[in-house]
């Protein structure tokens, strides 16, 4: 019998980009290639304003805009829970209020919950204060992770270096990507506040949020001429 899973991606979404959902598309078709899993659906979790990252929007902000952009998906959600917490919320504790919520959603213990992520976090696992090793070790060995190979890393090559990841490599899945796609949330941010045109890069949903909201200082850019830079 296939494992069901439900694909979990968390981050600042900041803002969220295509490369973002087409790690959902790109992970569902290798996991399901492999015969041994069914994929139920999809999660974003955006994270809590507490997180304190530079220039990071605020969460009511970056939740509609991740729920604009799923709009075209019939798989691939938004929970709001981790950003409308009373704090920060580690990613483990996360993960577990999902997959009760999953659990109880499909009526099914045994679904399970799974990280996505790219292989620039997965190596950001080393990076000291960042994560706890006990926090790692917890929600790989319950959870598991689907990790998006990215140019410039070695996926394999990390796991098999740290042992609370090469302990548990049964559990972790490294998906090639065939088409690297290097958009990056922070450039895009950095283009939007010069008036650069973003279209392609994240959805025009979101491109339109942003303008009507004026995020990530770009108050100062919306003449009639400037806007048209947006779309162009």
């Amino acid at each position: 019998m296939k494992s069901r899973i439900v694909l979990v991606l968390c981050g600042s979404f900041n803002p969220i980009t295509h490369l973002h959902l087409r790690m959902f598309e790109r992970a569902r078709d290798l996991l399901q290639q492999t015969g041994k899993y069914k994929i139920e659906g999809g999660i974003i979790s955006p994270v809590h304003d507490a997180y304190g990252k530079k220039g990071l929007a605020e969460a009511k902000h970056r939740v509609a805009m991740c729920d604009l952009a799923v709009q075209t998906s019939d798989w691939i959600r938004v929970d709001h829970w981790e950003s409308q917490q009373d704090s920060w919320k580690k990613t483990r504790e996360t993960l577990s209020y999902l997959q009760g919520k999953v659990s109880a959603e499909y009526k099914d213990q045994d679904i399970t919950v799974k990280m996505l992520c790219g292989a620039d976090l997965l190596e950001s696992f080393s990076k000291p204060g960042l994560w706890a090793s006990e926090d790692i070790v917890e929600f790989v060995s319950k959870y598991g992770l689907a990790v998006i190979s990215r140019n410039g890393y070695d996926a394999q090559k990390f796991v098999e270096s740290r042992d609370e990841l090469c302990t548990q490599k049964e559990k972790i899945h490294i998906i090639p990507e065939v088409i690297y796609n290097e958009v990056s949330a922070t450039k895009i941010r950095r283009s939007i506040s010069k008036g650069e045109s973003v279209k392609y890069l994240i959805p025009d949903s979101v491109i339109e949020y942003i303008r009507q909201h004026n995020l990530y200082q770009v108050t100062h850019i919306f003449s009639a001429a400037v806007v048209g830079l947006y779309y162009a």
